[in-house]
């Protein structure tokens, strides 16, 4: 049994990583750390964490003696400081995506994994998707053969005006990197990549921001909105591959929705999912040879059915699938998106 202390305890804890802890038979939550009190003791009544495993410093944390493995689902601005001092503490650790704010934190989180030898993962969790699982097998197998066009789809609606969404730090530069880019885009940048096995050349991008003030969490008025609300882009793969990728989280009816579509020489897969239809993810299959000329919905196998903590908890035990995002996925990811804003901000192709 591997003893997890999790660091950061708002939405992407509460939905995803402690409930997958909780499920694990290999994992075991002992400690929690937030620099918020209040929320900590909420959360240690609902986790069942003694008072003296409960800490508002992550080094206290990390530094714990029954800890074994650390959990970091932070803002994005405390990764890099937060992975590096858990490599340095000899610590394996997850972190949350995009790794980092910009590469050159993303590179000195993968310096300290190198100095140390500790295993770091990405939390890519649509990675763990079985459709999108089932669809990297049938890629690697040949079914679609060579790849021409990718397009992909990652829309949200909470941005929305009248959702009155305030000044969260999603929306702000210096805690989040950039906005629906980092939050949403680097989500299928990773799982077009992962299922195809397609790495990016060249890249261009566009970037808007529709609603440029927000009411601030304190209520002392309104403040900048300095990250952009849509992404849209456009790659060049190393095979030759076409993508487009559109971003938003302004899009109506939309709560957590995705649609990729690889088209090949013998046939095409769309992967979707959509959080208003029980977020169930489904593949679609179209056969070139076939003379039904009509795409079908696969029946995707149980073998492709996992969870997240559990494939870390596999990873940190030694028997991992080979299918996580280590930290060098994590760079490669930064480094996409470093590019993808260095093209916004001067309108031009760039080689990554």
């Amino acid at each position: 049994m591997l003893r997890v202390g999790s660091i950061g305890l708002g939405g992407i804890s509460t939905w995803v990583h402690v409930p997958g802890i909780m499920k694990s038979p290999d994992l075991q939550l002992v400690a929690i750390c937030d620099i918020d009190a209040e929320k900590l003791k909420a959360k240690a009544e609902e986790y069942h964490i003694p008072e003296d495993h409960c800490f508002t410093d992550y080094h206290d944390l990390i530094n714990c003696p029954d800890v074994d493995i650390v959990d970091i689902s932070t803002p994005n601005d405390f990764h890099a400081e937060m992975a590096v001092y858990a490599a340095e503490r000899g610590r394996n650790f997850c972190v949350e995506k995009p790794i980092t704010l910009n590469l050159e934190q993303a590179e000195a989180i993968q310096k300290a994994v190198d100095a140390s030898g500790v295993t770091g993962m990405v939390c890519f969790s649509y990675r763990y998707k079985a459709a999108a699982r089932y669809a990297k097998a049938l890629i690697e197998q040949g079914k679609l053969g060579k790849i021409y066009h990718i397009n992909a789809q990652y829309y949200q609606a909470w941005g929305l005006p009248d959702r009155n969404c305030k000044l969260v730090w999603r929306f702000v530069k210096e805690h989040t990197g950039t906005g629906a880019l980092g939050d949403l885009g680097c989500h299928v940048l990773d799982l077009v990549s992962f299922m195809t096995g397609e790495e990016y050349k060249n890249v261009v991008a566009h970037h808007k921001t529709f609603v440029h003030e927000r009411e601030k969490l304190d209520g002392s008025g309104m403040g900048p909105v300095d990250v952009d609300d849509q992404s849209d882009y456009l790659c060049e793969t190393e095979s030759g591959a076409a993508c487009s990728f559109q971003i938003s989280r302004f899009t109506a009816g939309r709560g957590n929705y995705q649609r990729i579509e690889i088209y090949g020489e013998k046939g095409a897969f769309v992967y979707s999912l959509d959080a208003l239809q029980d977020g169930v993810d489904t593949l679609d299959y179209y056969d070139e040879s076939s003379d039904e000329k009509q795409y079908i919905r696969l029946e995707i196998p149980e073998e492709y059915v996992v969870d997240q903590m559990q494939c870390y908890a596999d990873l940190m035990a030694g028997h991992g699938d080979g299918w996580d995002a280590l930290i060098a996925d994590g760079v490669k990811s930064q480094r996409i998106l470093d590019a993808l804003c260095k093209s916004a901000n001067e309108g031009c192709w760039v080689t990554i």
